[in-house]
């Protein structure tokens, strides 16, 4: 791996955090495979007993599948941690400058929302490493459960810390400039109260105590809930400033910032349904989730269409990603091919073979994943390019920050 910038002061930013953010992501991606292509018939997910379980007994396609998960899940972990701990000393050295100040008192100031998605993404990446690592952990999970939803109160509260500060300044004092709010940027609050409520309904959908299923789901409902009145009021005054002014060139990719929220909300939704099955005795029928899981499905498929085609009308990525303008915002291409990755794994596995529509492991299956397969392949090489063009050390460069 290169060697990263350091000191960049003033002109760090908080949305090197996406770089970080990303990489963890992609570790989860390959936690995906594991999830719904492996047997684990005694967890809710797969552990380290169910995936030797598998090894030992399957054929070489399950060996491999097995073999090449677990080494993506370590590398972007890894990677994932070395961008959390260099963009955590970056930012202390940030706070002390005046673009720090200048931040706070911008519509920028919504970029410090990326430290707390950020942390989420950290615990859940925890999470999925001690699963498929750790001998045994399945027997104390219960124990684990409200230690995680600790960490992600911890984490919703220095995200609600952040929003009100935000919100406070700009209601009291009318300081949102509505004129420069032409893109959807502002979504990054509802990105991370959604990625904490995701946190929390993993507690309330896999714990078998019910007052911890209970309370994980009331604290999972309660950030979806946040998030979607947020999202609400953002996205109509975004939208709003688009079709006065045109979308902002280099925050077009923020059209892109929709999809991830919308896998966020649901697997949310998705677990919280199955925490009601198991735990409270509610009836879920399979073509339920396959109706529920293609309205978020159609939802992303619109504002991907819609985002490609006005960043390349914009030549957002001949000169963003390929060429040479550089803006740190650019990470933001990372999650959407994340989330959308991911959401298709619900939508075909939950979806298409839980109602029988598709059977598992069939032609038709196969054809289903493989233009995932490439998904995930183009996305990785998208973190890794933009990695190497906005984190290597340029002294006498200095890079775009999206407001």
């Amino acid at each position: 791996m290169f060697k990263l910038s350091n000191n960049l002061g003033a002109s760090y930013s908080p949305l090197y955090f996406l770089s970080a953010l990303g990489a963890g992501g992609l570790s989860i991606s390959f936690f995906i495979y594991l999830m719904f292509l492996t047997p684990h018939p005694n967890t809710p997910i797969p552990t380290w007993e169910s995936l030797m379980a598998a090894f030992q007994a399957g054929n070489p396609w399950m060996q491999g599948l097995i073999a090449v998960s677990l080494v993506g899940i370590v590398l972007f972990a890894l990677l994932h941690i070395r961008m959390l701990v260099w963009n955590s000393v970056e930012y202390l050295r940030f706070k002390p400058t005046e673009g720090y100040q200048r931040l706070r008192q911008s519509n920028g100031e919504v970029q410090l929302m990326a430290l707390p998605l950020t942390f989420a993404m950290t615990i859940n990446v925890g999470f999925a490493l001690g699963a498929v690592f750790v001998p045994k952990l399945w027997s104390v999970v219960e124990y684990l459960f409200p230690i995680a939803m600790i960490a992600f109160a911890i984490v919703g509260g220095y995200a609600l810390n952040i929003l009100l500060s935000f919100m406070l300044r700009t209601l009291s004092t009318g300081s949102f400039d509505c004129t420069r709010n032409n893109n959807l940027s502002q979504l990054l609050a509802v990105f991370a109260l959604t990625m904490v409520g995701v946190g929390f309904s993993a507690s309330a959908a896999m714990s078998q105590v019910a007052v911890t299923s209970g309370l994980a789901m009331i604290l999972a409902v309660m950030f979806l809930s946040f998030a979607a009145v947020l999202g609400l009021v953002v996205l109509v005054l975004g939208f709003r400033g688009m079709l006065q002014h045109g979308v902002d060139r280099e925050a077009a990719v923020s059209l892109w910032i929709i999809i991830p929220i919308v896998t966020l909300a649901g697997i949310t939704l998705y677990r919280l349904l199955m925490g009601m099955h198991h735990n409270f005795g509610t009836e879920v029928e399979p073509i339920q989730n396959l109706a529920m899981f293609t309205v978020f499905v159609s939802i992303q498929i619109l504002f991907a269409m819609l985002g490609y085609i006005v960043m390349k009308r914009l030549g957002y990525f001949a000169d963003y990603l390929y060429g040479s303008s550089k803006s740190i915002g650019a990470f933001s291409l990372v999650c959407p091919g994340v989330a959308a990755f991911v959401m298709a794994f619900f939508f075909i596995h939950i979806g298409l073979v839980g109602s029988g529509l598709v059977t598992k492991f069939s032609i038709a299956h196969f054809v289903l994943l493989a233009p995932l397969v490439l998904l995930q392949l183009k996305t990785i090489a998208t973190l890794f390019r933009l990695n190497f063009k906005l984190l290597k050390p340029e002294p006498a460069a200095r890079l775009a920050v999206t407001a």
